[in-house]
């Protein structure tokens, strides 16, 4: 199969400039891998003028696949082509007191500086938050760490490196996901990085409001494992009102509702939801069961909860006899469900397609290549990709050229 090679053709294309709600923003992106450059991503998608700054080895995602056929360096593979669009790249050596002394300048026009280092390393290089808060009161600094910085919470770990899993594990969520006590894995993919990216790009805008209307910026710091606690916290709530430290995994079902699962098809698989007793009563019509719908083991969710093995073993036995299709077509709009699709079926999806969530992404290399774009949709200042990742050190001479016409930025006339 092909397809892949002409999915491009089917995608909304790039903005040819930035129209979001953040245009004007100016942010220094010092992070590298995931979670930095996710919530770097978020706001760059929503216009903001993001100016990614690498050393000279490059962001230790970029040679990582997958490449583009044509991509003969291996030097700009998917991960990173996605997390850093929409931004300007530039290089800098935080060893050489010239490169510093060209992010200090930078940092004097910025809005928002956001690093994902381990705590103390901007400090060992005299560009800790103290510093570049002294040279632009009105800076935000956001910080993004396996367990966070200490100027805000001292934790044992504060020096120690994270990644995807390890927050998944400390957080809780690898607890909690599975099928039951010895089958516990994380989530994919990456949501140890993705969800800790989310909430810092939060914390980075409400800031931002913040300073837009005191002058005053201030030090945000997202720590990973924090995240995912915040995430998984259901784990959390049933301990503190049922004392459960341990609720082993129930895998796609739910404690609190059934039908509630994905259930195989002729074809693949779907998942139904029905917590409630009208959607209950809809679903059993369908099945060709109306006298379920006043059964006393059936009528209530309470009555399904406690007798979930029976009715999620008659509901299977449905599902398996008709195809995905036919039972979207039985029940799509009264009773929640939906497919399970694999990520090729996206690109034929029409809810995807109406929504314009694939967008093809210019590349270095020649063929497009289709991303998601963003979620966040709105009317005025709608969000879009308009700039492909930036090969490394692309645009340091661009804006380093800038520099003499931003030293006012801030100034009131």
């Amino acid at each position: 199969m092909e397809d892949h090679l002409t999915a491009h053709e089917h995608a909304i294309q790039m903005i040819d400039a930035p129209t979001g709600p953040l245009t004007g923003i100016r942010i220094l992106d010092c992070t590298q891998a995931i979670a930095g450059p996710w919530s770097t991503m978020m706001l760059a998608d929503l216009g903001a003028d993001v100016i990614k700054i690498e050393a000279p080895r490059g962001d230790l995602q970029r040679p990582m696949a997958p490449y583009t056929r044509e991509d003969e360096e291996r030097a700009y593979g998917g991960s990173f082509s996605v997390y850093n669009r929409n931004k300007r790249g530039i290089v800098l050596d935080f060893t050489l007191p010239s490169d510093k002394e060209i992010f200090l300048e930078l940092v004097d026009s910025a809005d928002a500086v956001v690093e994902n280092m381990r705590a103390g390393v901007m400090d060992g290089l005299g560009l800790g938050w103290e510093v570049l808060h002294t040279r632009n009161p009105r800076l935000v600094y956001g910080a993004i760490r396996g367990f966070g910085d200490p100027r805000t919470g001292q934790s044992p770990y504060s020096d120690w490196p994270a990644y995807d899993v390890i927050a998944q594990s400390m957080g809780g969520l690898v607890a909690q996901n599975g099928n039951g006590p010895d089958n516990r894995i994380q989530v994919g993919p990456f949501v140890g990085d993705i969800y800790p990216g989310t909430i810092g790009a939060m914390g980075v805008l409400a800031a931002l409001f913040h300073a837009e209307r005191t002058g005053q910026g201030q030090f945000v710091d997202v720590a990973m494992v924090d995240s995912i606690m915040a995430l998984a916290e259901m784990g959390v709530m049933r301990y503190s009102y049922l004392g459960r430290p341990d609720t082993p995994p129930s895998g796609n079902s739910s404690d609190f509702a059934v039908p509630f699962d994905v259930f195989e098809t002729q074809d693949g698989s779907i998942a139904i939801a029905a917590p409630t007793d009208k959607h209950w009563r809809e679903l059993a019509v369908a099945m060709g069961h109306p006298e379920w719908q006043r059964a006393e083991d059936k009528a209530t969710i309470r009555a399904r909860v406690l007798n979930r093995e029976p009715i999620d073993a008659a509901l299977t036995e449905w599902t398996k006899s008709l195809s995905t299709k036919e039972i979207m077509e039985r029940i799509g709009g009264k009773v929640p469900c939906g497919p399970v699709n694999l990520p090729g079926d996206l690109f034929g999806d029409e809810h995807v397609k109406s929504r314009g969530m694939l967008v093809a992404v210019d590349q270095p290399s020649g063929r497009p290549i289709v991303q998601v774009a963003s979620p966040i949709k709105m009317t005025e200042t709608p969000t879009g990709v308009h700039r492909r990742a930036p090969k490394l050190g692309e645009h340091t001479d661009e804006v380093i050229a800038e520099l003499g016409s931003l030293q006012n930025r801030f100034k009131t006339p």
